[in-house]
């Protein structure tokens, strides 16, 4: 978590009040009632599987980016919050609602991470989570040696709060 996230959810002072009130929006329940699946190497929502035509990286540097950019979504289409939009045409989404999307995005987070360990077997996740000023974005892909689609120095994002969520196998 970066220091902008932090400091909007309150990590200094427990993460208490993280969870959204009322669970998730059932627009972010419909998404993953199903549940992940594998589809070759990949990672993905099961209800997007009849649509893969296939998942290699194709166009992508490697198959962790293809999966960021497939298992993406803009949290503002399912988590109801104001977006102004400004003479100029871009949106804008106040502070508290930004931090909305991250209580949403950080609880969808970790029930992916769930579906994941819950697979046979078990499967390592990553889920990363922003919000900032014109949007709220969750991404989810496995994790693979040698390829990540985030900066590891998250305060690196200085227009984003962002929540990076790994989930690991048990050892042995």
């Amino acid at each position: 978590m970066n220091d902008a996230a932090a400091a909007l959810l309150g990590a200094w002072t427990g993460l208490a009040p993280t969870q959204p009130p009322q669970g998730l929006t059932a627009g972010l329940r419909h998404l993953t009632a199903n549940g992940i699946a594998i589809h070759g190497d990949a990672v993905v929502l099961t209800d997007t599987v009849p649509h893969l035509h296939d998942t290699g990286p194709g166009g992508f540097i490697d198959l962790t980016a293809w999966e960021c950019s497939f298992n993406s979504f803009h949290l503002e289409d399912f988590v109801p919050v104001t977006v102004e939009v400004l003479d100029g045409g871009e949106p804008v989404i106040a502070e508290a609602d930004q931090r909305l999307l991250l209580t949403h995005g950080l609880t969808l987070a970790l029930h992916i991470c769930n579906l994941g360990c819950a697979l046979e077997p078990p499967l390592p996740i990553r889920c990363i989570v922003s919000a900032g000023t014109t949007n709220g974005t969750f991404r989810f892909h496995r994790i693979r040696a040698g390829q990540h689609w985030h900066h590891p120095d998250l305060d690196a994002y200085t227009l984003e709060k962002m929540i990076v969520i790994d989930t690991s196998l048990p050892s042995s």
